[in-house]
């Protein structure tokens, strides 16, 4: 049986080590959990292990702001104590206090 404990937690801010984007996350997989093509697209000497966990973050650059999928190897903290601005974190999340997003839902 694997046993995976993730670093990073749902509503910390990440930035990627080896690109210029930050992001939140909203989901992590305690391992590798996309699709063959996906993990295969990505280039042989760049390829992270599958073992380990992978976050799902709501993700920003200069340019756009998008859904991201890292390996736990390619993260680290973002330690700018900036908030993200993806359009789509109010819907998960409430005010960026103490340099995190507290999870928060809605029910009808």
């Amino acid at each position: 049986m694997l046993k995976t404990q993730a670093k990073y937690h749902i509503g910390q801010v990440l930035t990627h080590r080896k690109h210029a984007f930050r992001g939140v996350v909203f989901d992590v997989d305690a391992m590798f959990s996309n699709t063959e093509d996906w993990y295969q697209a990505i280039p042989e000497d760049s390829r992270p292990a599958k073992n380990q966990p992978f976050y799902h973050l709501l993700a920003e650059n200069d340019q756009s702001y998008y859904v991201a999928y890292v390996s736990e190897q390619n993260l680290e903290p973002d330690e700018t104590g900036e908030p993200v601005d993806h359009p789509d974190l109010p819907d998960l999340f409430g005010d960026f206090e103490n340099g995190r997003y507290p999870l928060q839902f809605q029910l009808n």
